[in-house]
């Protein structure tokens, strides 16, 4: 039971409070550091190259020898992981996506030398196949060109398990295939590979705030104008999120996440009120971008603006937020 103490003004004046930063402080009631922050990286082939990704102004595509020092210094100012989506060379890409598990391939070395290079830095990395896929999609096409789930599947727990032997801490499918947490736990646990962890993209949209993204990764001119509405989540529904949630928790997965970042703080709160589970949000490219666009315009203060939008999520619910800015923020709030 609970019970509401009557306020009225002027007994009650809410901006006493409010009057110093002390006292401000004491009455905070949520608190965002270094270790809230999950830093998205993108790595390329090659040594000492690194690219710029003109849709994401500050983010680079880095080789794996640049991206451990970028590593390094992410790890002394208090991040405790990060996330790894590789830039695919277009040869290596075919309709079956048999890159994606290849045990030498880029994101599997990737792991092995960061882990060599920083052990206690988490790494985690991205099961899916739209890198890899000729078309740009995130499974196996029928002949209708339709992304059939169950052939799907069956590759991303190739890839899973190479990415796990490698030495990743976290998987984190971001395919929207039904089913593939439960098959992805099983063959952890076959493999005998018990603590590697999965973060589940659990809820998903089908989202245009993803465009920089892609074209960051290189697969943007694959998918063309084709979208992916058929496996990922319809930006009207909530309920829906929820089902999503609850059924890759009961498949074995660790934490969950929401993505798009922003937009969807309504279903963040959701899952983290009625499931109480770990749960995680992406501040996706296209919230990145939409900032960047207006501080570059001065139309926004940066810095403020950057540890507000982090906050808001935390008031939302979330544990931590997988942000393009999380070095920068990290920098601003060791002040």
């Amino acid at each position: 039971m609970s019970f509401t103490i009557p306020r009225q003004y002027p007994g009650t004046r809410m901006r006493r409070m409010r009057k110093d930063d002390f006292s401000r402080r004491l009455m905070a009631e949520n608190t965002l550091t270094a270790a809230d922050l999950i830093w998205p990286v993108f790595v390329l082939e090659g040594s000492n190259r690194r690219e710029a990704v003109p849709s994401m102004p500050g983010v680079e595509r880095l080789s794996i020898d640049l991206l451990i020092e970028e590593a390094r210094e992410a790890q002394a100012l208090g991040i405790p992981a990060l996330a790894l989506f590789p830039v695919i060379d277009p040869e290596l890409k075919n309709e079956l996506a048999e890159e994606a598990y290849n045990a030498s391939g880029l994101v599997q070395r990737c792991v092995r030398e960061l882990k060599a290079a920083c052990p206690a830095l988490g790494i985690i990395t991205d099961v899916a196949l739209d890198p890899y896929t000729s078309h740009g999609q995130d499974g196996i096409l029928d002949e209708a060109g339709y992304v059939q789930n169950d052939r799907t599947v069956e590759v991303l727990i190739k890839q899973a398990l190479s990415h796990a032997e490698a030495g990743a801490d976290v998987v984190a499918p971001s395919d929207m295939m039904d089913g593939r947490i439960g098959e992805i736990r099983r063959l952890l646990e076959q493999e005998r590979l018990h603590n590697t962890r999965i973060m589940a993209y659990s809820a998903k949209y089908a989202s245009r705030y993803y465009g920089p993204f892609r074209d960051a990764v290189g697969s943007a001119g694959n998918l063309g104008k084709a979208d992916k509405s058929t496996y990922q989540m319809d930006p009207a529904n909530g309920d829906e999120a929820l089902q999503e949630v609850a059924m890759d928790l009961a498949e074995g997965a660790d934490m969950v996440m929401i993505k798009p970042g922003m937009p969807y703080l309504d279903v963040v709160r959701r899952v983290k009120d009625e499931l109480r589970v770990p749960t995680y949000a992406y501040q996706v490219s296209g919230e990145y971008a939409m900032h960047m666009a207006a501080f570059e315009r001065g139309w926004l203060e940066d810095d403020k603006v950057i540890l507000e939008s982090l906050m808001c999520f935390k008031r939302a619910g979330a544990d931590a937020v997988l942000t393009y800015f999380a070095k920068r923020a990290a920098r601003l709030l060791a002040k």
